[in-house]
Parts: C-alpha cells; sequence; structure tokens
C-alpha cells in the first residue's frame, strides 16, 4: 500500500509564493550543508586518499569501530524491542518517569556521558565491583568502546522500536489473542513481524551513531593507538598533529557511512508501503 499524498493542490499566486518561500528555506539549508562537505573534499588530496586505504593504524582504527559498533548495536536492539514494546502497549507505574529516562543519553552532553561512566567504575563501590572483584574491565578497554556506546545510542534503539510498535495497530494482537494466540504469540506471530522495518531502521540509526562516537570514548577509554583508538578518535589525532588532510579524508569517510546508513534507512521504511 502507497502512503496517499495529504498536500492540497496549489492554487492561485499566493499558495505558489507560500510553497517556494518554503522550498527557498529547505534550498538553503540543504546548500548549507552541501558546501560544507565540499570545503572538505577540495582540501583533500591523493597523498590523504592513500593514506586511509593503506596505513595500518587507519586500518586497525577502522576494524575497532566496526567490531564495536556492531557489538553495542546488537545489544541495543536486545534490550530495544522488550523495553519498546513494553514502553508502547503496557500501562504501569512509573511509566512516564522511565520514558524520560529512555531519552536521557540523547541529550546528554557527550564529555557528561563519558565522565558518568568513568566516575562510576573508577569511583561506586559496585563499579569496583564489577572492575576488580569480576574482573570485568571497561576502563581504557575496547570493552569500555562498546558499554559507552550502548549507553549513548541505545536510547535511540528504544525510542525508534517503540515508534514502530506505536505504529502498528493494537486491534491485530486483539485479533490474534481472540484466536487463542497467547500474549506472547501474538507480540511473536503479529506485532514483531509487522514492526520489523521500524526496528531495522532504528538498528541501522544506532550502528551510524555508535560507530560515530567520539566525546565519550576519549574521557573513558582515551585514544590510545593499536589499543582503544576509532576512526572518530584518529580523526582527532591527526588533526591534533597537523595532519588535516589525513583527518579530512577520515572525516569524509564517516560522512559517506552515515550518509549511506541514512539512506538505507528511508529504503527500509519505505518498504513498508
Amino acid at each position: 500500500m502507497k502512503p496517499q499524498s495529504t498536500s492540497p493542490p496549489l492554487r492561485g499566486a499566493s499558495d505558489r509564493l507560500f510553497a517556494a518561500a518554503f522550498l527557498g528555506v529547505v534550498g538553503v539549508f540543504t546548500l548549507f550543508v552541501v558546501l560544507l562537505i565540499a570545503s572538505d573534499a577540495a582540501l583533500v588530496d591523493r597523498a590523504a586518499l592513500a593514506t586511509i586505504f593503506t596505513a595500518p593504524f587507519v586500518r586497525h582504527a577502522l576494524w575497532m569501530s566496526i567490531w564495536t559498533s556492531v557489538t553495542s548495536t546488537c545489544i541495543a536492539v536486545l534490550f530495544a524491542v522488550p523495553m519498546g514494546y513494553a514502553l508502547s502497549r503496557l500501562r504501569f507505574p512509573g511509566r512516564m518517569l522511565i520514558d524520560a529516562l529512555v531519552d536521557l543519553p540523547i541529550v546528554f552532553p557527550p564529555l557528561v556521558a563519558g565522565l558518568t561512566l568513568l566516575v562510576f567504575f573508577a569511583q561506586s563501590p559496585v563499579g569496583r565491583f564489577i572492575e576488580d572483584d569480576l574482573g570485568l574491565e571497561f576502563i581504557f578497554q575496547p570493552a569500555g568502546i562498546v558499554l559507552c556506546q550502548f549507553f549513548v545510542a541505545a536510547s535511540l534503539a528504544i525510542r525508534t522500536t517503540k515508534t514502530a510498535f506505536d505504529d502498528v495497530d493494537p486491534r491485530c494482537e486483539h485479533v490474534a489473542l481472540t484466536l487463542g494466540c497467547t500474549r506472547a504469540g501474538a507480540f511473536l506471530r503479529v506485532a514483531l513481524p509487522l514492526a520489523a522495518h521500524g526496528i531495522i531502521a532504528g538498528a541501522l540509526l544506532t550502528w551510524a551513531r555508535a560507530f560515530g562516537l567520539f566525546g565519550p570514548l576519549i574521557v573513558f577509554v582515551g585514544s590510545f593507538r593499536g589499543r582503544t583508538e576509532v576512526l572518530s578518535s584518529t580523526i582527532f589525532l591527526e588533526q591534533s598533529v597537523g595532519n588535516l588532510e589525513t583527518a579530512l579524508a577520515l572525516a569524509l569517510l564517516l560522512i559517506a557511512v552515515a550518509l549511506a546508513t541514512l539512506f538505507a534507512m528511508r529504503l527500509v521504511t519505505a518498504r513498508r508501503w
């Protein structure tokens, strides 16, 4: 089923002027973004491009970014599906507060998120028990990258998953219940398949957020070359030592990944129709 257009027809000069003004704003913003990307690309030379494809430290940072972001996204989705469904369908005490807390990491200043994790694992009794007694080390460790990405990006997965379940008509599940399904059966056979496209789109968005994360990582795990360095921190290190062309080349790589992810997300959501 294709979505029907809700835009009213343009009638008369005033309607066309109204549409032109709004499209003009769209054009100005789009042009601004394109000019920013073009200015980065203009300063990238062949040597910088060769560096990002041949340098061992870039390959290591790329691999570190890929496996940590994929791992954190998978963990986020495992939390997002039950939490998104519960927030969408179930009514329980404190629901509004929990719904607000879910969004809190989204609005956290990046450095605050990293500092919060660092203080928890370095100073709190629970964090010290996890680090020292259980031997699960996160501070300045690759596992900390996954934890940091999960903490910052999981809220996106939960929020988009909740929206996907909100878009599923509850009457579909009610029909399944009347036909003999349990609540779990209705969830697995009706709600989850109907929300699948939205969940996948949310997972893509979550992965893109985790893949490009920087601020919290610098505070919580640092940027040790060959150990906790990811692409975003490589950009920081390269520009800090004056290798601006290499930093811009890596930045363009991250921009391309983000753009491809957003495009894929729109393709996935468009298939619903």
